[in-house]
């Protein structure tokens, strides 16, 4: 096992959160995975990593032992006092979308932000921390089922239906149940950096760092309508994409008049041709911008931008940083593939 002097040389200031107690919200019904996501990530021993690892607790306001999903019981490790001295706050799902969240589970989230503590929600855990009044105004997500939930009953917020997580700094929200662990992990990165937080990922045999949104597994017809037609046609661009695909060309491929092959296009993707096109090209440009030593120009030629000035422009508006930024932060150099 790497140590954190392997991972990251003495040379670098160590980072790590301020304040590292992580306490996990529990109440009757709660959510097993979410509270599982959280678990893995924040509560695994990680001798690795020293002292300043994350100090795992669980907070309720019973007193009493609650009774989780799946028959699971759980003793929380105390009251909600906890949850008011913890750096980091998490909610691991909610019992019901239409369960109200206990007035003193509210107090103590706002006290516990008051006091600098960062908030994070994972899927219909959004309600309970919408409950607060402290996403009022700023981007969130949630669960796509529960999209339209959250709108209606708080519209200040807003709601991002395709997102698998949004960081607003202190107030962090995830979609469904699996994009707490982009979070949790997201959170790793801020804390500790993309070294360790890839570390991480590998130890729980997940991607370091998922892109799309929830768009992508939202049920759509192009198994059950279109998978002879665009399942192959899609396997065809993502190995073209040096090439220009035109609608036409794409339509012709497809068998299909250039506005049956839109509608149909659309329908199954939830985007353009032109914008899948963009999607994928970025995709394969972090994948070889994180495994090869290609020049920016290489990289943007053979994935169909054409220019490392296009490639920056549609990194910058994908992903919020440049193709050598992105580099930077999450490439993968040799003594990391030799860890995996």
């Amino acid at each position: 096992m790497p140590s954190i002097d392997q991972i990251m040389p003495k040379s670098t200031p160590r980072p790590g959160p301020t304040n590292p107690r992580v306490a996990v919200l529990a109440y009757d019904g709660l959510c097993a995975f979410e509270f599982s996501c959280a678990a893995e990530v924040f509560g695994l021993a990680r001798p690795e990593f020293g002292a300043d690892w994350y100090r795992f607790e669980t907070c309720a306001a019973q007193r009493r032992p609650l009774r989780g999903q799946y028959g699971l019981k759980i003793s929380a490790d105390g009251g909600l006092d906890r949850l008011v001295r913890a750096g980091t706050v998490v909610i691991p799902g909610w019992s019901s979308i239409d369960a109200p969240v206990p007035t003193r589970i509210v107090e103590a989230l706002r006290e516990a932000h008051a006091r600098g503590a960062r908030l994070l929600s994972i899927c219909s855990g959004a309600f309970a921390l919408a409950a607060t009044g402290l996403l009022d105004e700023r981007r969130a997500t949630t669960h796509w089922r529960y999209v339209d939930a959250l709108r209606e009953r708080h519209p200040r917020i807003r709601v991002d239906p395709n997102a698998l997580y949004i960081d607003e700094g202190s107030l962090l929200t995830s979609a469904g149940s699996a994009a707490g662990l982009d979070l949790c992990l997201h959170l790793v990165r801020r804390d500790w950096g993309p070294k360790v937080a890839n570390h991480v990922a590998r130890r729980l045999v997940i991607p370091p760092h998922r892109e799309g949104g929830q768009a992508q597994y939202i049920d759509r017809p192009i198994e059950r309508e279109a998978g002879n037609a665009l399942s192959p046609l899609l396997e065809r661009m993502r190995k073209r994409l040096a090439e220009p695909l035109p609608v036409a060309a794409l339509a012709d491929m497809a068998a299909m008049s250039e506005r049956n092959f839109m509608r149909r296009f659309k329908q199954s993707t939830g985007m353009t041709p032109a914008d899948w096109l963009i999607q994928a090209r970025v995709d394969r440009a972090r994948e070889l911008l994180e495994t090869t030593a290609w020049a920016i120009d290489r990289i943007a030629g053979s994935t169909g931008f054409g220019s490392a000035i296009t490639m920056r422009h549609h990194f910058r508006r994908k992903l919020g940083l440049s193709p050598r930024d992105y580099r930077e932060r999450f490439a993968r150099d040799a003594s990391s593939a030799a860890n995996r």
